[in-house]
């Protein structure tokens, strides 16, 4: 696929206020939130689980791509269609997570690495195959005392930028995903600084792979508080924080940034998001958009809890928190309409 057709993929997965949904958990991340619930951890349960996102009426207005695991874009739906078809009979883009997953950082424990690389030209050729117009790599770097490392920063750049070309050298988009993670003490200005720092890495990895920037998409965390810190900060000041390190390492030649949830509550990341797009929508060169997982399906889970006769009502749950992040995308989310339909649905 050429440069300029990625590029065009990448405006249509993110175009009128879509944005990515990520259902590309682990079948150990899967089973671990299933087990939380007391749902069982089995294929046919994890099946009926992504059925039942995929067929939610209407998902398609505002969810323009689905990022599926390994294990659900080789299985077929509970009607028996492939999932990558379901999909893009849906109106939505699908594609696959492709990374195996971390392992300890030689010479720099504890930090991680990304695995995969080995073999990806042909695992990706097979899932292009099967449907998947895209993939997504995950990165991740922990903050603490004394880390992340310079080491451990520029190894994992130079490894999503690696997957990044062999993407676009079979054709398919890649979806960048460099998680500084929220776990710890840390405060705004810490986050900002190693974000920044990654970015820059990212981008500079990049640019000597031979890597496409109208061609791929961003997946960063949003600039925030550790989890642990005490001064939490108020929507202005992150959306502030996240946009201007943004503005600082993310070249204006990048279409899109689809923020990861990264463990926020749904309603609190659709209201990050909806600060960042109401001040800054008309300045920033590239579409702020999201790409969450569990800030959208987490409040569904909890209703489905492996009773197939809430799929409904499950869906419905998906189906409104899909809507708050297009409105978030729009700068209209409106905080004070969303925890009532939850409750709601949850009764």
């Amino acid at each position: 696929m050429s440069v300029a057709k990625l590029a065009g993929l990448a405006v249509q997965m993110v175009a009128h206020g879509k944005g990515l949904l990520a259902i590309d958990e682990s079948i150990g991340t899967c089973d671990r939130r299933f087990a939380a619930l007391g749902i069982a951890q089995t294929v046919d349960r994890r099946r009926a689980w992504r059925d039942l996102i995929v067929t939610t009426p209407g998902l398609g207005q505002s969810i323009g791509a689905i990022i599926l695991n390994e294990e659900t874009i080789r299985q077929t739906t509970l009607a028996g269609v492939p999932f990558a078809a379901a999909i893009r009979d849906a109106g939505i883009i699908p594609g696959v997570k492709v990374d195996s997953g971390t392992i300890e950082l030689a010479g720099h424990a504890p930090e991680r690495i990304t695995e995969g690389l080995d073999g990806l030209k042909a695992r990706l050729e097979a899932f292009a195959a099967v449907g998947a117009r895209f993939a997504k790599w995950r990165g991740v770097i922990t903050i603490a005392a004394d880390i992340p490392t310079r080491g451990c920063i520029e190894a994992n750049a130079q490894t999503l930028a690696r997957y990044a070309a062999i993407c676009q050298q079979v054709g398919l988009l890649p979806v960048i995903e460099p998680e500084v993670l929220m776990d710890g003490p840390h405060d705004l200005a810490r986050c900002a600084v190693v974000t920044e720092a990654v970015l820059h890495a990212v981008f500079r990895h990049a640019d000597e792979q031979g890597v496409a920037l109208e061609g791929l998409i961003l997946k960063p965390n949003m600039v925030l508080p550790g989890s642990d810190c005490p001064d939490q900060s108020d929507l202005v000041t992150i959306a502030d924080a996240t946009v201007r390190s943004l503005l600082r390492a993310v070249p204006a030649a990048v279409p899109a940034v689809a923020f990861l949830s990264g463990g926020q509550p749904g309603a609190l990341a659709s209201a990050r998001l909806n600060a960042m797009n109401d001040r800054f929508k008309a300045r920033i060169p590239w579409q702020l958009s999201f790409s969450f997982a569990r800030a959208i399906q987490q409040p569904a889970l909890e209703i489905w809890n492996g009773r197939d006769e809430r799929a409904e009502a499950a869906q419905a749950a998906i189906a409104h928190r899909a809507m708050c992040d297009h409105a978030a995308r729009c700068g209209t989310y409106d905080a004070s309409t969303d925890v009532p339909l939850i409750r709601a649905q949850a009764a």
